[in-house]
């Protein structure tokens, strides 16, 4: 008696890609329903939305490496995404919360932003690192386009947080915007960190620290959220000082072997 195959939406061969393609579509669905929010002017639940898609952002593409399934389908879908969580949703949020009352100058802002992040992602997506330059893999050129969407609503999140200030953060809103858009498209190198390693005897103070920020996310989220966009702020410069030390280091290292070839030869 002939047996007959099982029904299967996809085949076994293929399934490992159905994860991160998978995670990545949640994410765009969170990134839109954030822009149903805001226009709601829940903008807690809104930047709470964003910083889910922020999670399932990072998680897709490790995902798709650990369990073999990366596909220059999975890569595109992963910019459309980040396009529309981190370049569109974040500028809208902040259009209906505080840009609009600068009207055309305010929409423009808005344009400008998601001009920039789609310009970054281009750029990311045609940038090729050669063996030999290995090393600039754990350094981003321009602010990474979910990084950018974060930064921009810092205000926003300020003034949810209730820090006790005098500062009026929504009549800086505008030029912050501007400042983020510039880091978006410029090629100040900053912190990646996908080839990091990491002592086996920090693991537990990683873990730790780890521990430490999903608690301070339950239980002060906005506050947590305005005191980890500050310190990227800081660790813009020092991502730049790195990188320039390490490419002096490894130019120099070069020079120094080609004139001991020229000495043999």
């Amino acid at each position: 008696m002939e047996k007959k195959n099982p029904f299967k939406i996809v085949s076994t061969k293929k399934s490992r890609y159905i994860l991160p393609n998978l995670l990545t579509l949640i994410g765009v669905c969170l990134g839109i329903s954030s822009i149903k929010f805001s226009i709601d002017q829940n903008y807690s639940l809104s930047i709470i939305f964003l910083v889910f898609a922020s999670f399932l952002d990072a998680l897709d593409g490790r995902v798709a490496r650990l369990i073999d399934g990366a596909t220059e389908f999975g890569k595109e879908l992963d910019s459309l995404t980040d396009f529309v969580s981190f370049g569109i949703a974040p500028a809208f949020i902040l259009y209906f919360w505080e840009l609009k009352n600068y009207g055309k100058i305010g929409w423009a802002i808005t344009l400008i932003f998601s001009v920039c992040c789609v310009l970054r992602l281009a750029r990311f997506n045609l940038t090729k690192i050669t063996e030999n330059d290995s090393w600039k893999l754990n350094y981003f050129e321009g602010v990474p386009s979910p990084a950018g969407g974060g930064l921009i609503l810092l205000p926003l999140i300020y003034e949810l947080s209730e820090i006790n200030s005098v500062i009026d953060v929504k009549s800086y809103t505008p030029y912050f915007v501007v400042l983020v858009s510039i880091l978006l498209i410029s090629k100040i190198p900053t912190f990646s960190l996908k080839k990091i390693k990491i002592s086996s005897k920090l693991t537990v103070f990683l873990l730790f620290g780890f521990g430490i920020t999903l608690v301070s996310l339950i239980f002060f989220t906005f506050k947590t959220l305005f005191s980890v966009g500050l310190l990227y702020l800081l660790s813009i410069p020092i991502s730049y000082f790195s990188y320039s030390h390490r490419s002096k280091k490894i130019k120099n290292t070069s020079i120094e072997k080609e004139e001991e070839h020229e000495d043999i030869l």
